[in-house]
């Protein structure tokens, strides 16, 4: 087995984009920052989002059997913080919309994917929530991404 820190230390040198998937369930709505999101079939279009068993959202999306992925734009690592934070206020006023399905959408996300669950899978101490898309919008915005533990953008 590979040492933990050195396998954190390795993935670290992956850069990727930020996202905060979303959630509602009942009128509670639910979200938090994750950076295992892979596009995963084009044919149905699907796509993966990995969530730790022990986060706060993990039974939220279980139970709406519906989420968000909100791809975050290169102004908003604050809420890329706030919603890695256990923080109770993650919505506040003006920085969400509700979807016609009822998620939350961040307003400024770079990209916003909404789906259905379509299944969930065992993961180690995470869950892999499979989602097919229902609707998806994007805009013209940089980036935020996320490399060797800090926040960066696209130079240039």
């Amino acid at each position: 087995m590979i040492d933990q820190s050195l396998f954190r230390q390795v993935m670290g040198r992956f850069a990727s984009g930020v996202t905060v998937v979303t959630t509602a369930s009942g009128t509670r709505l639910a979200g938090l920052t994750v950076s295992s999101f892979a596009s995963l079939s084009l044919e149905p279009p699907l796509v993966l989002i990995c969530i730790d068993r022990q986060a706060g959202s993990h039974a939220a999306i279980a139970e709406a059997g519906q989420f968000a992925v909100n791809i975050l734009s290169e102004g908003q690592e604050y809420l890329s913080r706030r919603f890695a934070s256990d923080e109770p206020n993650k919505f506040t006023a003006g920085t969400y919309q509700l979807s016609s399905r009822g998620l939350p959408l961040i307003n400024g996300a770079l990209a916003q994917i909404e789906c259905t669950l379509h299944s969930a899978l065992p993961g180690g101490d995470h869950t892999i929530y499979v989602g097919a898309v229902v609707a998806a919008q994007c805009t013209n915005q940089r980036p935020l991404l996320y490399y060797r533990s800090g926040y960066h953008t696209l130079g240039g």
